[in-house]
């Protein structure tokens, strides 16, 4: 059998239709309405349990056809002949295959299913049965382990023979079913089914059975009990790498999971990173970094990955690569066609996917060539069902059609010659003849009984269209089209008449407009009087309707431009030479913004001259934004090179960036009559990565009171990361070692690090924190010198005394509690509660270091009478309160609202600004003045400029351009009062303007909504 089966997915696809008339498709006549067949169900691979009580397999086959098609079934490439040869395993339920009583001998391997009519043949996409098992494990007794403790341990699992390989493994300590949960110290890798233990202690001892299940049929065996038996003799090991991730083949949306686990003592940490790039943003970390989980990888996310495991004793790492290919998708397909007996026809389809997929055909079941499919003259035979078939490593898809060939007399029922036509003096016309015919036609154009043939100004078509040039009142008449092929012949008529010609007679011409004035940009033109005429105007490519002439009120700076006016009838059109629009106004935005060259502290940027609007550019200013902006107009300035950016710089250095950061940039022009309008951002860069310059703060730390050192911090803020996988390095010794102890914390975020071996009582220690990337180390901190004491502070803070701030803040002081070992100060302890209203087990606290006598209390209660407590403390405790200190807050700000009001003189050259005076009731605090603030909206700027005033009234510039809000609240020694906003806009209009004509920026507000059609003069 030469016929050939193989698939894994099928897109059918049936849309032929059937014109009638006297047409033939391979000697049936056209009227029918048949197709071939089409796949709605395909079997499915399918596994069956050898112990499975139901004792059947179905597979599944759905066709739709017409007329209905006959379904056959075929196992590794032989017909399974029910009728011919019937076989009491097998039978067959509408167009599905049933197996019963399987076996796997005679019944696993490849089935497909093939449909048929008489339009053609199509095979279904392929399906594996295959028969799954698990077998038991051995019952031979397994040997013992004895394993030092602290040592790793790994029990072997050897699992039995299965199928299909993905099974689950769990582990039994001593009984069923007590699963051991995996954590930091006890690891199951689900590759091979081992057990490791990191770390081996005494309370591991007992039996170990490995537990196999395989979800897909349904089974669970378990191992022998292997004993374990741990040696008391405890040491420290360094990090060892045992479980390693292989090199992994994945499809593009699966999800991956790479392995990696190690034994040591004290228990490894294990930290992941790819190589060259950040981890994928959808990955995910599990069992205390032992599993790496990438959720719907992606090709990007291919490359080589490394696991890491590090502890006080030493490092290990191991790296593999991971690939991400994919299965076959189509990218362009083939479609049911029809085409003309005797005509060229190329069949063609295209798959992506990696590796790339090879492609093959089928026509009607039978292997019909590779690559594309070409037909220089289509025959009836060349009718059927076509397979495009594409595969690679991970499946094969198919793409059905069907192909009809057919033979027609020509015919104009459907698409006759246009009855009435019509053209323009000295123009052009184009008469169509388009019949239906097959094979192509061959056409003969008459006008009235004169035979027309090609000439200088005349021209038939290949599709038969007849084309006419400068045609004139003689060329009025009658043309017919006649089409005639080898099945038979048929004619079309239509009448061309001849109007008059289309012309400007009064065209807009230059004009200059101030802002605020008006403009009308004539139009008119000459026309045939039996047509109706339109006029278009359009500026800058963006069309309105409008009458005869153009009125423009109000010009505004975007009104500049090139307008052109076009007289349009049905025949034809005539437009008028543009003019230019001149509107004085200030500089147009910088064009394409763009980065060129990126390097960790600067980019080269690069950027094209905006509209200088009638006034030459004098300055350009950069402004950047960075990825921690606050707000979306949160844009700065930036530093450049050269510092000073002439009107005709169109380059720039960007200087003083921070490394490793994602930022935006634009830019705006200044000419004499001020700043412009500033371009749109660029795409968003990041600079490249460096080693971090800056290092931790506030380094700080305490021995615990189980002898742990607890070493703080203030962590670095993102900006100072300067590259990828930041973290810090904390080093640590005592005063008569040599070598520094050392560890790291990969959370960028961390303030902490817990060293939990218990430490020497009455021991100095040295502590210093340095920040690291992955392009190195940065410098240290200051070398912190802490205490392990064993004994709290004995002696109190004296001379506590406190002020008041505002209604809910204070300062408090007192003088440092100096003390030798054991009793070392590592910090301060402030308490404060109101005496009558607050109960003293519930004060607020702040906790300060030993370097600082002072702090600042907040969130307090405003007229109130407070109580303050000051302490020392160590890793041991508190050591004994201070006398407390008594204050009094002051009085709250008045809780209303200013009354704003503004005014701006006649010349608006001043802005004045005033309000209600507001009193004081007497539970609020005295109003000794007022603070106007006023922020300065345009360009992105977040801040202005504060004054303070102790009248109720201010007045400022006005400002000639932009939207300011001014801010008022009172000012009292409780605080600051409750704001009151104003806003301000600027003179939109300046005395002078700037916009010359080649700056076309304002078309899409020109869109004018005026429409008039002139009905024939």
């Amino acid at each position: 059998w030469s016929m050939l089966f193989i698939g894994m997915d099928s897109l059918s696809l049936s849309l032929a239709v059937s014109p009638s008339g006297p047409c033939d498709w391979y000697g049936y006549h056209h009227g029918t309405t048949g197709f071939g067949p089409i796949f709605e169900e395909e079997p499915l691979d399918t596994v069956y349990a050898e112990d499975s009580p139901e004792a059947k397999i179905s597979m599944n086959c759905r066709v739709r056809a017409n007329p209905p098609a006959t379904i056959k079934w075929w196992h590794n490439n032989w017909e399974i002949k029910l009728m011919e040869q019937p076989d009491e395993h097998y039978s067959l339920v509408g167009g599905n295959l049933v197996i019963t009583n399987p076996d796997k001998g005679k019944h696993a391997g490849k089935y497909v299913c093939v449909a048929k009519n008489i339009y053609g043949t199509v095979i279904s996409k392929e399906a594996i049965v295959k028969f799954g098992f698990l077998d038991q494990f051995p019952t031979d007794e397994r040997e013992a382990v004895y394993i030092k403790e602290g040592q790793g341990a790994v029990l072997l699992c050897t699992p039995p023979t299965r199928y299909p390989t993905d099974v689950m493994y769990r582990w039994i300590y001593n009984d069923f079913p007590n699963f051991i949960i995996p954590d930091q110290r006890r690891f199951v890798s689900q590759t091979t089914g081992n057990l490791y233990i990191a770390k081996v202690e005494v309370s591991d001892i007992g039996n170990y059975s490995c537990f196999v299940s395989s979800p897909s049929i349904g089974k669970s065996v378990f191992s022998t009990p292997i004993p374990l038996v741990p040696q008391i003799e405890m040491k420290r090991y360094p990090a060892d790498i045992r479980v390693r991730f292989p090199k992994t083949y994945a499809l593009v949306g699966q999800n991956v999971t790479l392995e990696c686990f190690a034994l040591g003592n004290p228990l490894p940490h294990v930290r992941w990173r790819k190589l060259d790039a950040d981890l994928p943003p959808n990955y995910e970390v599990s069992m205390n970094g032992a599993l790496l989980h990438l959720i719907n990888v992606q090709y990007e996310d291919e490359g080589s990955y490394e696991c890491e495991a590090l502890n006080v004793r030493g490092m290990d790492w191991y790296r593999q690569w991971l690939y991400v290919e994919g299965a076959p998708e189509w990218a362009e397909h083939i479609n049911d066609t029809e085409k003309d007996v005797g005509s060229e026809l190329t069949l063609s389809c295209t798959a992506v996917g990696k590796p790339l997929p090879w492609i093959r055909w089928l026509k009607d079941g039978y292997s019909y060539g590779k690559g594309e499919l070409k037909f220089s003259s289509l025959t009836f035979e060349d009718s059927g069902m076509y397979q495009c078939v594409a595969e690679n490593n991970w499946g094969t898809i198919y793409a059905n059609a069907e192909l009809r060939v057919v033979s027609c007399a020509p015919t104009f029922i459907y698409n006759p010659v246009k009855r009435t036509l019509l053209g323009a003096k000295n123009g052009r016309v184009v008469i169509e003849c388009k019949p239906r015919a097959a094979p192509k036609p061959r056409f003969i154009w008459k006008r009235g009984s004169q035979l027309l043939t090609n000439s200088s100004r005349m021209f038939i078509w290949d599709d038969g269209s007849l084309e006419i040039l400068n045609v004139t009142k003689n060329d009025e008449g009658s043309y017919t089209c006649y089409a005639e092929n080898d099945r038979g012949k048929d004619n079309s008529t239509g009448i061309l008449s001849i109007t008059e010609a289309t012309e400007i007679i009064d065209g807009p011409s230059d004009v200059e407009v101030s802002v605020g004035g008006s403009a009308v940009l004539p139009c008119s033109a000459s026309y045939d009087s039996s047509l109706d005429i339109t006029f278009i105007w359009s500026v800058d490519s963006y069309q309105s309707l409008n009458t005869w002439d153009l009125l423009i009120k109000d010009i505004q700076i975007t009104h500049a431009g090139q307008y052109i006016c076009t007289a349009q009838t049905i025949v034809d059109n005539a437009t008028a030479v543009s003019l230019c629009l001149l509107v004085p106004g200030r500089p147009g935005p910088p064009g394409w913004v763009r980065v060129e060259e990126v390097r960790d502290t600067s980019v080269k940027l690069v950027w094209n001259l905006g509209s200088d609007h009638g006034s030459p550019l004098i300055q350009h200013v950069i402004q950047t934004r960075d990825f921690y902006a606050l707000d979306p107009e949160d844009w700065k300035t930036a530093v450049t090179s050269p510092v000073f950016l002439d009107g005709k710089t169109e380059t720039a250095e960007v200087t003083d960036l921070y490394p490793w950061m994602e930022y935006e940039f634009r830019a705006y022009a200044i000419n004499e009559l001020g700043a412009g309008e500033s371009s749109l951002h660029s795409l968003k860069i990041k600079t490249w990565d460096a080693i971090p310059a800056m290092s931790p703060t506030d380094v700080h730390g305490y021995v615990g009171v189980n002898g742990e050192l607890i070493v703080t911090w203030t962590p670095m803020k993102p900006q100072y990361f300067f590259g990828k996988k930041f973290g810090y390095v904390v080093m640590f010794k005592t005063y008569e070692e040599k070598e520094w102890h050392w560890s790291t914390v990969a959370d960028p975020e961390a303030r902490r690090f817990v060293y939990r071996d218990r430490l020497i009582p009455n021991t100095e220690i040295e502590v210093k924190v340095k920040g690291y990337n992955s392009k190195g180390e940065g410098p240290f901190s200051l070398t912190t010198v802490l205490f392990s004491s064993d004994s709290a502070p004995s002696e109190a803070p004296l001379d506590v005394y406190a002020r008041q701030v505002t209604s809910t803040e204070a300062l408090v002081w007192w003088l440092p509690v100096y003390q030798v070992p054991p009793h070392w100060v590592d910090g301060y302890q402030i308490r404060y509660w109101r005496k009558y209203d607050d109960n003293e087990a519930s004060a607020s606290r702040v906790l300060v270091s030993s370097s600082v006598n002072k702090t600042r209390l907040e969130n307090m209660r405003p007229d109130s009478h407070y109580l303050i407590e000051v302490r020392a403390y160590n890793g041991a405790g508190l050591g004994p309160p201070s006398e407390h200190c008594e204050m009094f807050t002051r009085r709250a700000p008045p809780n209303r609202r200013l009354r704003v009001y503004k005014y701006v003189s006649y010349d608006r050259k001043w802005l004045y600004i005033y309000w209600d005076h507001i009193y004081n009731y007497w539970n609020e605090s005295y109003v000794e003045g007022y603070k106007v603030g006023i922020l300065y909206r345009k360009e992105g700027e977040r801040y202005g400029k504060v004054y303070t005033t102790g009248n109720h009234y201010f007045d400022l510039p006005m400002p000639e351009t932009g939207d300011y809000v001014v801010e008022i609240r009172p000012r009292c020694e409780g605080g600051d009062g409750l704001i009151s906003q104003i806003r301000v806009q600027g003179d939109s209009c300046p005395r002078r303007g700037c916009l010359c004509c080649h700056s076309l920026s304002a078309a899409s507000l020109l869109l004018l909504a005026l429409a008039w059609m002139t009905v024939g003069l």
